[in-house]
């Protein structure tokens, strides 16, 4: 599907890592009862899909078909956490572990698998509307699309997001190395040759440094209302 051709509304939500996409874009498909992308999960699901079936991760040519049609839905979870279901399986806390992050740094270098998953995620935008976060949303994939948040933190606020979240599972850590974590991240994805991180010129810049969850989604619906995206 083309990205000049979607009939359905898209929002998307482009930023650094712990802005809080993932929970805006779920409590938003929520509010509305739209559909819901996770672009995040994506060449995680590619390399767990291609271990199930057998497919070997140095296939681009069978890899590439995979991704194009990946059988995936990403459903509004429990706790602000995204539901992922593959083929019809909940792969949600597998899809985390680091052994399916290993099998997905491998398919996402290879370009035939980039260009399948551009396809696929412009298939998700079917009506009623699509929420979709990431970090070239609005500049790559839908750079049509009606509304374009970048929803971005300070990384020091970041950081003690990810603290707190870690310490929630019970998981160690020091907050200083998670704001380095976080800033040589931001550096990579605003630097990359290809799709580098940047908010869309037509972007509405969000700073939820100061901002709650709730008051984010509000500020976002109240947006698309006053765009008519939504009644």
């Amino acid at each position: 599907m083309d990205s000049l051709a979607v009939n359905a509304p898209v929002i998307t939500l482009d930023g650094p890592g712990g802005a809080g996409k993932g929970t805006v874009s779920m409590r938003l498909a929520q509010a509305l009862g739209w559909h819901l992308l996770d672009s995040g999960a994506l060449y995680r699901l590619v390399g767990l899909a291609a271990e199930q079936q057998g497919v070997a991760l140095d296939d681009e040519p069978a890899l590439s078909l995979l991704a194009e049609h990946l059988d995936v839905q990403f459903l509004t979870g429990q706790d602000d956490l995204v539901q992922v279901v593959l083929a019809a399986k909940d792969v949600s806390h597998e899809l985390r572990t680091e052994r399916v992050g290993g099998l997905a740094s491998q398919v996402a270098v290879l370009d035939g698998v980039r260009n399948a998953l551009l396809t696929r995620q412009r298939n998700f935008a079917v009506l009623p509307g699509l929420i979709c976060d990431g970090r070239d949303m609005g500049t790559v994939v839908f750079p049509n699309a009606p509304l374009k948040i970048y929803l971005t933190a300070s990384a020091d606020e970041r950081a003690k997001r990810r603290l707190e979240q870690l310490r929630s599972k019970g998981v160690a850590a020091k907050l200083c190395d998670l704001k380095n974590d976080i800033l040589e991240r931001d550096a990579r994805d605003m630097n990359r040759a290809t799709a580098p991180l940047k908010p869309a010129k037509d972007a509405l810049q969000v700073d939820s440094t100061q901002l709650s969850i709730t008051q984010v989604v509000d500020l976002i619906l109240a947006k698309a209302k006053s765009q008519g995206l939504v009644s």
